[in-house]
């Protein structure tokens, strides 16, 4: 066939075409940010019709740009939750800033895949040098293995994998199944991720022989509890593996007690993991890392800069300060990936299952550069800031009541009005029953009224000696106090048009 004569255009955008369409696309991007704050944060659109508003038969030609990029703006924008938004309160606020966003444009552009050295050299060292970076700000050793990965659940994993590995039962070469092993346990507040308890389930260990200790009033791992609980593992004949701490519980942001519970791993030997992948980071803010306890106590640690750290999902960071052992577990060298190696040169397939990885680095190191240590510790305090001011707002409040502290940006409250308060305190086990599932009604009508008119987005947790309340994450580059304070104004009006409502219902 003729050249002149194909139908289809083959091969790509030119570079002036690519350019014109990047153009129209920070364009959309500039307006989108210029107005985030007057779009709702949430959709009411039903799933069914979103679907039908999206699907179409797929294309046999090609489509122009400028189409796809309105309908994009259209129909696709409109119907998203808005986690840049300065009215997301939900979660954890995961939210991107202006070179993180530019950082990953030029990631996709390059397109690099870091997995040997080879395949990625400048990709590897920037690696290593934020990884570098990010050890010094959260105080854990700058020398630890680390390597950077696509969320906090599989750094987890990674590191039970090696924590299992590390205690000597060469689960690596001969596996779990036709052998006679002893029972193996690993620890975690009751209040962890549950991520963990996923851990558990796919590292074979099962979730039974997945220990939950109790907290303290603040929902903190109670050291006394875990200690006693491996003791007593032991004396049946049980080979306890490792212990999971928490900086920053997802319910209530609780920071276990790290000293007290890294002397409890040190006696047993026990490998200690630590989820922070929501507090690790704020330990650059000096008002913080005075209220917990040191992370490098820790054998191995896992961050989240897309949680908290303004970074685009998806990298989180995981550290292991027992050189080799996380290699030891994963490293596996086929012939087609065998290369000389150079002095200085880390393969950073040998740290988890992944072998194809993005340049996770390069956003991290643009924002780090832009922002500083000190400009992003500065952000990082004034939500701290916004969270004390929002939380001596509640315990001033007479409806009102905190639920648990956290050192970190996160408030938990519930509405619970003052009559009901009085009543309570004198009331039978019996009628606290009763009021306590109103409380949940109640509190449950609160979010929703909250988040029905889509200009706010709050969420929920409970627990057992709590019941259910709400979370108010601040976090988002762009919040300032005027949004904290627009919402806790609105919740103040929900619970009181709530309870007027459900007031006849209480018996």
């Amino acid at each position: 066939m003729e050249e002149q004569q194909l139908t289809y255009r083959l091969g790509d955008w030119t570079p002036e075409e690519l350019e014109k369409a990047g153009n129209e696309t920070f364009a959309a991007i500039r307006h989108y940010y210029e107005s985030i704050g007057e779009i709702p944060v949430l959709t009411d659109i039903q799933a069914r019709d979103l679907i039908h508003l999206l699907d179409s038969p797929l294309p046999d030609e090609g489509q122009p740009f400028d189409q796809i990029l309105q309908e994009t703006q259209r129909k696709v924008i409109p119907h998203l939750t808005h986690w840049n938004h300065p009215n997301y309160f939900a979660y954890f606020s995961a939210c991107s800033s202006g070179p993180g966003i530019v950082a990953d444009a030029m990631i996709s552009a390059l397109n690099v895949n870091l997995f040997l050295w080879k395949t990625s050299p400048a990709g590897s060292a920037l690696e290593h040098v934020v990884l570098r970076w990010l050890a010094e700000m959260i105080g854990y050793d700058p020398q630890a293995d680390g390597v950077l990965l696509n969320g906090a659940s599989l750094a987890t994993f990674y590191a039970l994998a090696a924590a299992r590995e590390a205690a000597g039962l060469n689960i690596r070469e001969e596996g779990m199944i036709g052998r006679d092993l002893p029972v193996m346990r690993v620890y975690c507040t009751e209040h962890a991720h549950s991520s963990i308890d996923k851990a558990a389930i796919a590292l074979g260990l099962g979730l039974k022989n997945l220990v939950k200790i109790p907290g303290d009033a603040q929902h903190r791992m109670r050291p006394d509890l875990l200690d006693a609980a491996v003791r007593a593992d032991l004396a049946r004949g049980y080979k306890p593996i490792a212990v999971v701490a928490v900086a920053g519980t997802t319910s209530t942001g609780a920071a276990d007690p790290l000293d007290a519970v890294g002397a409890v791993c040190r006696e047993h030997g026990l490998w200690l993991h630590l989820d922070g992948a929501y507090g690790g980071l704020y330990n650059l803010v000096d008002e913080i890392r005075s209220e917990v306890d040191d992370l490098g106590v820790a054998d191995s640690v896992v961050v989240n800069p897309h949680k908290v750290m303004f970074t685009p999902l998806e990298v989180t960071a995981l550290y292991c300060r027992r050189k080799g052992a996380l290699a030891a577990a994963f490293s596996l060298v086929p012939e087609y990936l065998r290369t000389e190696s150079q002095d200085g040169s880390i393969n950073y397939h040998d740290f988890s299952l992944q072998l194809g990885r993005s340049f996770r680095a390069l956003k991290l190191w643009w924002i780090i550069r832009t922002f500083g240590r000190k400009g992003i510790a500065l952000r990082m305090a004034e939500h701290r800031r916004l969270a004390v001011e929002l939380r001596a707002a509640v315990e001033a409040h007479p409806d009102f009541v905190p639920v648990s502290y956290s050192p970190y940006p996160l408030v938990c409250l519930k509405a619970f009005p003052r009559d009901l308060r009085l009543l309570y305190g004198a009331a039978s086990p019996e009628r606290r029953v009763v009021l306590d599932k109103y409380l949940d009604r109640l509190n449950a009508a609160v979010m929703e009224k909250v988040n029905a008119d889509r200009e706010y987005f709050i969420t929920h947790s409970a627990l057992a000696d709590t019941g259910f309340f709400l979370r108010v994450a601040i976090g988002n580059i762009r919040v300032f106090g005027s949004h904290v304070e627009g919402l806790w104004a609105r919740i103040q009006a929900a619970a009181a048009e709530v309870d007027a409502a459900l007031r006849p219902t209480l018996g």
